[in-house]
């Protein structure tokens, strides 16, 4: 897809040296980024950076939580027409859409892998632009066998490898579907739950 973005620098400006783990810790100052070519913006913590080729139409990484991210992606016009939000149903059944995309995301052909999902939330409200959002939350964790290929069951011990929590932000514009997601360690989230939220709520979807 095609990025047509607009970055607009916050009020101040934190020294990336002096940036603590996690980088939400100090009284975080956000950037805007605006695509008016593909009707879209959100506020990220300006010290996040820029990853190109990562697949979706813009991402964005913590430089020291390297598994913290966020991502806009939006479906084609060309493929696929929605009107409203509604199209996707309630927002517990677009949670459960949003599941199952993230796990089919996950799979794995490593023997031993498994997987465990529960959906935490599912929201909606009507926002400043008077559109209206669904926000899902979503937690996953992985646990993988410290020797898969043991004969014995008792020599497969299965251990977690990760717990992140996904939030997803989703809106219907311009006959598309977007969704913004933030993705962050588990423990990460409980320290930083006040800012992540502010960067779901900042997401909005412009006609073009």
């Amino acid at each position: 897809m095609m990025m047509g973005g607009l970055l607009m620098s916050g009020l101040t400006m934190l020294s990336e040296a002096n940036l603590p783990t996690p980088a939400f810790a100090l009284t975080p100052v956000f950037r805007e980024y605006i695509d008016t070519f593909d009707g879209y913006s959100f506020k990220y913590p300006q010290n996040w950076i820029q990853v190109r080729g990562a697949g979706a139409d813009i991402f964005f990484r913590d430089p020291i939580v390297l598994d913290e991210n966020l991502s806009v992606e939006f479906s084609s016009p060309s493929s696929s027409k929605y009107k409203s939000l509604e199209d996707l149903g309630s927002p517990e059944e677009a949670g459960k859409k949003v599941l199952r995309q993230y796990l089919t995301e996950f799979m794995s052909t490593r023997l031993g892998v498994k997987r465990e999902s529960n959906i935490l939330t599912t929201s909606s409200r009507v926002a400043d632009d008077g559109k209206l959002y669904y926000q899902v939350e979503v937690n996953i964790k992985s646990y993988a066998n410290n020797n898969e290929l043991a004969v014995m069951p008792q020599d497969r011990v299965a251990r977690l490898e990760w717990d992140r929590r996904y939030l997803a932000v989703l809106g219907v514009e311009n006959n598309r579907l977007y969704s913004l997601r933030l993705q962050t360690p588990e423990k990460v989230f409980l320290e930083e739950e006040k800012d992540l939220r502010r960067v779901m709520e900042s997401f909005r979807v412009e006609k073009i």
